[in-house]
């Protein structure tokens, strides 16, 4: 009886357009639904099971892809910290290998899983990348990854198109800018979005000298990168994101070309927007979403518990899409606490769902991933958010959230800074066939 319910209930879901946030797909086909009914909190710590750490919806299961059993690159107790994932989007075995960031302070890395054979292996690594963090499969077949440092480098790896296990070499993009790199986005023109993960509105004189002097706001911005010629990162302009409003929304404008050496200064001092702590860039349609995590309400100047922007990228208009307290709910106290409140805290990292919502994880205790609905009310922002899962392992966060074009009904998510020894490791959250389903009256 209860399959029944569930078909019917996606039909009619499906029927009325609810979570159909886009007609099609990037290669026209009809979208993939990923429906769920949404769970009845974040997750409490007490109920913590390393062997399945997320709580998720109904119907759903969780298995580990990689973790440090298979590929332990920092071993002696040293956590891996996968951080980002992408996979290889097209080509020539499109879909079959996941590349991750480590978000290690020295001696970086970025790894590789097939996920036909579940072979694991390290596709480059220099005693010089520090903090890697975001990634992305680019149009053109080659891989960009960056360092969250603040002055940190942009790397695009170029593959060797008969192993895509293999890279055959990795060039530093100076003209990307010298940022905080985490979110990085290639739009339809082969323009290239990046953050600056910066607390622009109050953090002073980072130590690698990327200042504005000791004013403020400074950096902590987005940036756009346009090359002279499409696939190639080598030579172009770097734009940077002024916005004329309230509080970074508004009638927004690229401005510059600002020198990518010091990109957070020169940005600022065309005027763009300073964020506090801006991480993830997701495109979806015609629009650019951007978190900014911010923090803790009430410290350090934070103004609110994080939110999502949406860029706009035909009028530039830019508006909060989702933000506790007007569309999701503020979060109070901790989980596990008598009085705790599950709500929006500290978004990370943003995808796309198969059916073409926004998906976002928290950097926070019990690390909970929603879904957002593109369709908006008058102010821009989402008409719907949904609670689809959160984390209980007690030390770690989730992050990476990324859907694989070729397998829409899967999500993968990092869990990294585990609680269990050499804990940390990609998950595969995926529906549960039919026949896994329990038997209802």
């Amino acid at each position: 009886m209860r399959r029944k319910v569930l078909a019917t209930l996606v039909a009619t879901v499906c029927a009325g357009g609810v979570f159909a946030s886009v007609d099609s797909l990037a290669n026209g086909s009809k979208p993939f639904v990923f429906f769920f009914f949404p769970i009845d909190g974040s997750a409490d710590p007490a109920d913590w099971d390393p062997t399945a750490p997320w709580k998720i919806p109904f119907g759903y299961q969780q298995k580990l892809v990689s973790g440090e059993a298979s590929l332990n690159i920092y071993p002696n107790g040293v956590d891996d910290l996968h951080d980002m994932n992408t996979v290889n989007e097209t080509g020539p075995q499109a879909g079959r290998f996941l590349y991750r960031t480590h978000e290690v302070g020295s001696n970086g890395a970025v790894s590789v899983v097939d996920l036909a054979t579940g072979a694991t292996k390290v596709l480059v690594q220099d005693p010089s990348y520090r903090r890697l963090d975001g990634i992305r499969w680019t149009p053109w077949g080659t891989i960009l990854f960056a360092e969250e440092t603040t002055g940190g480098h942009l790397f695009e790896a170029f593959l060797d198109p008969n192993d895509r296990t293999k890279a055959q070499q990795v060039l530093d993009h100076a003209s990307l800018g010298r940022l905080a790199h985490e979110g990085i986005e290639v739009g339809p023109q082969g323009e290239v979005y990046v953050i600056d993960e910066f607390r622009g509105r109050s953090e002073r004189d980072p130590p690698d000298g990327n200042t504005c002097n000791g004013a403020l706001p400074c950096g902590g911005g987005i940036y756009k990168f346009v090359p002279a010629v499409y696939g190639d990162l080598s030579i172009g302009n770097l734009y940077a994101l002024k916005v004329t409003g309230p509080d970074g929304t508004g009638q927004g404008e690229w401005v510059g070309p600002i020198d990518p050496v010091n990109a957070r200064a020169s940005g600022s001092a065309f005027g763009a927007e300073s964020y506090e702590r801006p991480e993830d860039l997701e495109i979806i349609g015609k629009t650019l979403y951007a978190a900014i995590t911010e923090g803790s309400k009430d410290v350090d100047g934070e103004l609110y518990d994080g939110r999502v922007l949406a860029i706009d990228l035909e009028s530039l208009a830019v508006t909060d899409f989702v933000k506790a307290g007007v569309n999701v709910p503020v979060e109070i106290g901790s989980p596990g606490q008598p009085d705790y409140q599950t709500g929006f805290d500290s978004v990370d990292n943003l995808a796309t769902s198969p059916d073409g919502r926004l998906l976002m994880v928290e950097d926070n205790d019990s690390s909970d991933i929603w879904f957002a609905s593109t369709r908006t009310n008058e102010f821009g922002a989402s008409r719907a958010v949904d609670l689809f899962a959160s984390l209980t392992d007690p030390d770690a966060e989730g992050t990476g959230i990324y859907f694989n074009p070729k397998t829409p009904e899967t999500l993968y998510v990092n869990v990294q800074h585990s609680a269990a020894p050499d804990g940390d490791g990609t998950w595969a959250i995926s529906r549960k066939r039919p026949n896994h389903w329990p038997k209802g009256d």
